[in-house]
């Protein structure tokens, strides 16, 4: 190996590193006290679930602006708008539940309109929604992953705080963190 490989620093794309964002009910910045919030690792609030109806939430920025409107449908069946859904009707996903069992759940996402991309024709996700973990497939590779959060020497693993592990590709971070709320929402 040459002197000059080993000066030079590695520097890896951040496009290629997994993100992880971590949700929780108790994080400072919060409108009200049943929202659920998403920081990065240094606890910058991202993201912010609020709750409207037992039929509708909101996905906020960081700043209160809604980026998607979360509706809860019959029979299992939901839709993500983008935006407030009263002011645009700007369908983005059908979120469609498949099979319901008591410790697992599994739904088929489908992006609304034509889409050139293969990798967003159709998305599953995979989990348990009482344990807050889940798995979004884009047929063979993992889009993102839910987990909670466990430390060592830990008997008993709280439900109030879990991490959000979002792997590189072309789905936006704020589109995954909807579908994981619809994957709450799931058991209902």
């Amino acid at each position: 190996m040459a002197e000059d490989d080993l000066e030079t620093p590695y520097h890896p794309d951040p496009e290629r590193i997994p993100v992880d964002l971590f949700a929780s009910k108790k994080l400072p910045g919060l409108l009200s006290p049943g929202d659920l919030g998403f920081a990065d690792s240094s606890d910058h609030l991202l993201f912010v679930l609020c709750k409207s109806s037992s039929s509708l939430k909101f996905l906020l920025d960081s700043s209160g602006v809604p980026l998607f409107s979360i509706s809860r449908l019959h029979n299992g069946m939901w839709e993500i708008h983008k935006g407030d859904v009263g002011k645009s009707k700007e369908l983005v996903l059908t979120v469609k539940r498949t099979s319901n069992k008591f410790s697992k759940t599994e739904l088929d996402v489908s992006f609304a309109g034509e889409s050139s991309s293969p990798q967003q024709e159709n998305l599953v996700i995979k989990g348990c929604p009482f344990q807050k973990s889940c798995t979004i497939y884009s047929q063979d590779s993992i889009v993102a992953q839910t987990s909670l959060m466990y430390k060592l020497r830990q008997i008993y693993v709280g439900r109030s705080k879990f991490r959000l592990t979002i792997f590189p590709g072309s789905i936006d971070r704020s589109l995954v963190v909807a579908m994981v709320a619809v994957f709450l929402q799931g058991r209902n």
